[in-house]
């Protein structure tokens, strides 16, 4: 089977033999090493030195060169609103104590969407719409850099309590 060994990055694409897309949520952009099918039927293993997170736009490098665009799949989401700034980043730090991924844009806040959730903010002033839309979560402090995010994209318990 081909494998992919590399990424090129959306803001470094400049030419390439477009092959194939795969089109994959937040969770399945999240890899080292897997197999893949692409839209079109192409099959290969994506085999990565390190897991990392595969943006919107980029492409994975096939060993002949070709590529193989990668494109972020709309999921559903709650978008949260607040009616001031200062409302806004407290529901962002009560979302952040959940230790859930989140994109944070100007005026609104993205998470998965989560009925309980969505009653918190509700009930802190907020409002929770359900979106279906590409989700961006911020890479987390540690991250290192560009496309390291550990984003809690696995089940486990912290061994500490969330109220």
């Amino acid at each position: 089977m081909i494998r992919a060994t590399r990424i090129l990055r959306a803001d470094a694409l400049t030419g390439g033999e477009i092959v194939d897309r795969v089109v994959l949520d937040h969770g399945d952009r999240h890899r080292r090493r897997t197999s893949m099918r692409a839209v079109g039927g192409l099959a290969f293993l994506l085999d990565l030195p390190r897991a990392v997170v595969l943006d919107d736009g980029d492409a994975l490098v096939l060993e002949d060169g070709r590529l193989v665009w990668v494109e972020a799949a709309a999921e559903r989401l709650l978008e949260i609103r607040a009616p001031s700034e200062h409302a806004l980043r407290r529901l962002i730090w009560h979302i952040g104590n959940r230790h859930i991924p989140a994109e944070i844009g100007a005026d609104a806040v993205w998470i998965a969407d989560d009925h309980v959730l969505a009653e918190m903010v509700r009930g802190l002033g907020g409002t929770a719409e359900p979106v279906e839309r590409p989700f961006r979560p911020e890479g987390g402090a540690y991250a290192g850099g560009h496309g390291q995010a550990h984003g809690h994209l696995h089940g486990h318990a912290h061994g500490h309590h969330h109220d």
